[in-house]
This record gives structure tokens, C-alpha cells and sequence, in this order.
């Protein structure tokens, strides 16, 4: 494959999000509260079918990231009090437990490996091709290290931005205006992958930086307008 130098490309440097673009958050998650739901035997503490218990969780995770994106609650607010509510559904009134799933939960959850079709593939393809690859991720520092390093994926980028070490999460344009800082990228010249389009897309919109909203499930965009949309990773190959 022949590579054009940086001067011939339109875009320059290219940024992803992590979770749920290129790692599978959705598949590794629900195979961490499995492990949890049998290692803690929340069956015999009268939480119902696995499924249930899943389905319950991700309602209040979905809830509580909102209200910690928007600045209203702590993070350890959020790592623990999602469990908490989880558990109040199922008339569980304990915090101890609530933090122990918390804890236990942020320690598996980045040891498991599912990424999304493609992953592997279209970063061979941009490394081949010279990009500089960077991420740009609401979540946890360590977390997300974590699952760079055990899914195999680490090596791929050059820089990795995250709301804890820019001090700021998607969408404040600041946390972009961080990672250009970073990476001595111009806006005009980098381009944004990622599945959110209220983080990803917006926040990338307001940075003056091109945006792929990686759609897989189709959903609709409504008042948010992406540069691009794609359905499938391999499908970058057409844009970069």
C-alpha cells in the first residue's frame, strides 16, 4: 500500500473515542456483571434472572453518566450509586454491597477483550497509511488504560486524552481544544470518530473539527449533524 505524506492528506490527525466505537463496552460489560452476579451470588440475596439484573443496572448506568457528564454528581458518585439504585430496585438498601459491586466491577471490566468488527483492521489500515491515531475518552484513566493494554490496542496511539487528565469531558470544546494542544494538531486538519452523538460529534462540531458518527445500530441523528456517517468501521477506508 502506497502512503501519501502528511502534505497530501486532507485530514492530518485522527481521533477516536474508545467505548463503544472501538472496544466493545455493551458485550464486555454485561460479561462482567455475569461474573459478578455469580461471584457475589446475588441470585440467593434475591435479585432474579441475570438478564433482569442486566437490563436494570444499564437503566440507572445510562441515568447516572448523564448526570455526571452534565457536571451534577462526583465520580465516585457514579461508581457507586448506579449499583445502589441497581440495588434498591431489587428492595436492597446496601451500601456496602453497592460498593463492593462497584469496586469489583471496575476491576474486571477492563481485563475483558470484545472489540467491535473491524477494530484490529481499520488500525492496521490507518497505521499503514501514516495517520497519527489518537483517543479522546470520558472514562477513567486507569480504566481505560486497562483496556487499551489488555485488549492489544495501546500501541496504535500516540496520545491519549482523558476527561480526568484534561480536567474536562466531551462535549466542552475545551477537552478537543486540549487534545489539539496535545498532539500539535490543527482542528482544521483532524477529524473525531465516535458513537455519541451528543459527546463525540457535537463536542467535535464546536471544536471546528470534522466528525464521523460511528452509527452501526442506524439510529437517527436528529438536530446533530456528523461530517460523516458510517456503519461499520471498515467503511473509514472511503474517508481516510
Amino acid at each position: 500500500m502506497q502512503s501519501k505524506s502528511p502534505e497530501q492528506m486532507k485530514y492530518q490527525h485522527v481521533f477516536f473515542d474508545l467505548d463503544h466505537t472501538l472496544w466493545d463496552f455493551e458485550t464486555n460489560s454485561k460479561e462482567t456483571l455475569y461474573d459478578l452476579y455469580h461471584e457475589l451470588e446475588l441470585a440467593s440475596r434475591g435479585i432474579g434472572e441475570f438478564d433482569h439484573f442486566h437490563a436494570t443496572y444499564h437503566h440507572h448506568n445510562q441515568i447516572f453518566w448523564d448526570r455526571f457528564r452534565k457536571g451534577y454528581i462526583s465520580r465516585d458518585d457514579l461508581r457507586w450509586k448506579r449499583m445502589w439504585r441497581t440495588l434498591l430496585d431489587y428492595k436492597l438498601a446496601s451500601e456496602p454491597l453497592a460498593r463492593q459491586l462497584s469496586e469489583r466491577y471496575l476491576e474486571i471490566l477492563p481485563t475483558k477483550k470484545q472489540l467491535f468488527e473491524d477494530s484490529i483492521e481499520i488500525l492496521n489500515y490507518l497505521q499503514q497509511k501514516n495517520y497519527p491515531l489518537h483517543l479522546i475518552t470520558n472514562g477513567f484513566e486507569k480504566t481505560q488504560m486497562a483496556k487499551l493494554e489488555n485488549s492489544g490496542i495501546r500501541h496504535y496511539f500516540t496520545h491519549i486524552i482523558t476527561s480526568e487528565s484534561a480536567g474536562i469531558m466531551k462535549p466542552h470544546a475545551a477537552i478537543f481544544d486540549y487534545a489539539l494542544q496535545q498532539t500539535g494538531a490543527s482542528a482544521s486538519t483532524s477529524i473525531m470518530i465516535g458513537d455519541t452523538l451528543e459527546a463525540d460529534i457535537e463536542g467535535g462540531n464546536n471544536a471546528g473539527i470534522d466528525t464521523v458518527y460511528f452509527n452501526p445500530n442506524n439510529e437517527p441523528a436528529g438536530q446533530i449533524l456528523p461530517t460523516y456517517t458510517i456503519q461499520s468501521l471498515s467503511e473509514l477506508k472511503k474517508i481516510l
